[in-house]
């Protein structure tokens, strides 16, 4: 799979990531580093890269227009060290079929994933 990482993710995460045989890039590695929001889901989209975030701001802009890339892994629920996301993350690609995560926004808290399918609908 491709991702791209942003910058509240540590770039450690994408490091791993290519150690597992993905397509990583963090973006602080190719000039996103203070790039807005909708210009890494850009580069995500044209891509066809995951959005590894902390952001909340990510599912609400694919909600607001009701997009249906790029797909959003979101960790939630408080800072965690490295090593915890990389358990995480290990949990989430252990267990979600690539289909499934390549078109969703998945939530990942400690002890729980959540997946909603894209387009995201606003409530």
């Amino acid at each position: 799979m491709k991702f791209i990482v942003d910058m509240p993710i540590s770039p450690f995460l994408s490091k791993r990531l290519v150690e597992r045989g993905h397509d990583a890039i963090h973006c602080s590695e190719v000039g996103l580093a203070k790039a807005a929001d909708e210009e890494i889901m850009t580069r995500a989209r044209s891509e066809g890269r995951i959005v590894i975030t902390a952001d909340l701001d990510f599912p609400r802009i694919l909600a607001l227009t009701q997009g249906e890339a790029p797909a959003v892994l979101l960790f939630r629920g408080g800072n965690y060290s490295e090593k915890e996301m990389q358990a995480m993350l290990n949990g989430v690609l252990d267990h979600v079929k690539e289909e499934d995560l390549i078109c969703s926004v998945t939530v990942v808290e400690k002890g729980r994933i959540r997946r909603t399918r894209l387009p995201l609908r606003q409530k």
